[in-house]
């Protein structure tokens, strides 16, 4: 903790003041510090958790010898604030929508506030408890704090379910799928663009590839009673030294989101099967993560929220979670497609949607 006091939040109040006063405690990635200590002050004062902390990450855990373990995960950082910044928070009306306004209310701290919420509302819960509010999820990953706490203390993450409240529009999204990146490179020869025939142009070579990829057919997987639609794409081409020069060398960067009924390996194999005959170089692997709606701790959770279940069409941190033998979904308040946007914002009832959501589910 720091040697200042940390900014008090009011855990008895409305979760939309909850949100905004997580929000107006600024938290970009590696500057997590100020909110860590509110969290953890805040969860230090109720007496049914126990409370640890590793760096900026603070973990609270009841122990009532439930039959079953949920953790309840949200990350604490946001991408940069805008200039002029957006915070400090406001309240708006939007076509006469309630709506909060300004950095973290959608990615995540509308879902940070929830946790707080549940935390302090039931101290019995039906089923045994983990909160989890992390580090650096919004940059690389060996800075995020659910990925070092799995590597450090596994143990504080083990558990038979996980609700990861990312925004989700307040319905529940399961699982993720995983994303491959490859870069494909092509080479050529060298030559004025005036005498091409002295030549051979790579970026030329590039059109089999690219019409592979068009001619390609994005299937839809079924995977634990969601619909995965896949999808294999060109993301990026370069190439070219000069307005006058055949170019040499030109590099095709392919994005393959993929289905979690395929492990990484399996992934691979498929573009090498789309692509055949091209060397390529893997730039990004992270594989995706079974809904386990199958499960009964899944199974009472959709039940009990009774909102719309869909796939995860995005990568998110279950993967963290699936790789850990711990099935998980997505489900918090705001539209993710307002993630990171300069005006960030979210329904007022959204998040008291949610609220009420997860206290169906373990009051």
């Amino acid at each position: 903790m720091s040697s200042s006091a940390p900014p008090h939040l009011d855990l008895t109040g409305d979760v939309v003041d909850l949100t905004a006063a997580l929000c107006d405690i600024a938290s970009v990635s590696r500057d997590e510090g100020a909110i860590a200590d509110a969290v953890e002050e805040a969860l230090r004062g109720l007496d049914h958790l126990e409370v640890t902390r590793h760096g900026h990450t603070i973990v609270a855990r009841t122990d009532l010898g439930r039959a079953e373990r949920v953790v309840l995960a949200g990350h604490l950082d946001t991408v940069p604030l805008t200039d002029p910044p957006n915070l400090p928070t406001r309240r708006v009306d939007l076509d006469g929508v309630d709506t909060l306004w300004g950095r973290g209310t959608v990615d995540m701290k509308g879902g940070v506030a929830v946790q707080l919420k549940i935390a302090a509302l039931v101290p019995e819960p039906t089923r045994d408890l983990t909160f989890l509010f992390y580090e650096a999820e919004e940059i690389e990953s060996q800075y995020n704090g659910l990925n070092l706490l799995s590597q450090s203390h596994p143990e504080e993450l083990e558990a038979d379910f996980a609700v990861l409240l990312e925004p989700t529009n307040a319905t529940v999204e399961g699982g993720c799928k995983g994303t491959l990146r490859v870069e494909i490179p092509l080479k050529g020869i060298a030559a004025h663009s005036a005498r091409p025939w002295n030549g051979h142009n790579a970026i030329h070579d590039a059109a089999d590839v690219l019409t592979r990829l068009r001619e390609h057919h994005e299937a839809t997987v079924h995977v634990d009673g969601l619909d995965y639609h896949e999808a294999m794409q060109a993301v990026g081409i370069r190439g070219g030294i000069a307005g006058n020069v055949i170019p040499d060398a030109c590099t095709v960067t392919v994005n393959y989101r993929f289905a979690p009924d395929k492990s990484g390996e399996e992934a691979l194999a498929y573009v090498r099967s789309v692509l055949p005959g091209y060397d390529f170089t893997v730039t990004d692997l992270a594989e995706g993560a079974r809904p386990g709606l199958h499960l009964p701790a899944a199974r009472d959770f959709v039940a009990a929220l009774d909102v719309p279940v869909g796939p995860k069409e995005g990568w998110t941190d279950v993967a963290r979670f699936s790789a850990l033998g711990i099935p998980a979904v997505n489900f918090g308040p705001g539209d993710p497609n307002l993630a990171h946007q300069d005006e960030e914002r979210c329904p007022v009832q959204q998040l008291r949607d949610a609220e009420a959501a997860l206290l169906r589910w373990l009051a």
